[in-house]
């Protein structure tokens, strides 16, 4: 397996990871009280956002020529990094 079919397929195993981790606040989100759970959707609404746009990064990825995706790859670990930082303060905020 070549290392950018490595690369990407971690990177796919990771947002959906992500994604699994934003419908559990948003599980959590449908139980809170009401002055918690506006507090919850808007963190909700901002790591949804982001998980999309990574996801945006990733297909560039996947159709990139050969000779591009590694220039490609720092604006992608970029994004996943926010996402992955966010996700994680925001389970940590809702537990």
């Amino acid at each position: 397996m070549k290392q950018r079919e490595v690369y990407q397929h971690k990177l796919q195993t990771q947002l959906a990871e992500w994604s699994a981790a934003i419908e559990q606040l948003k599980v959590r989100a449908d139980e809170a009280e009401a002055d918690v759970k506006v507090e919850y959707e808007k963190q909700i609404g901002d790591l949804q956002q982001k998980l999309d746009i990574a996801q945006k990064k990733l297909e560039e990825l996947q159709q990139a020529r050969d000779d591009v995706w590694e220039s490609l790859k720092a604006d992608v670990e970029a994004t996943s990094d926010n996402l992955g930082e966010s996700v994680n303060l925001a389970t940590a905020r809702f537990q």
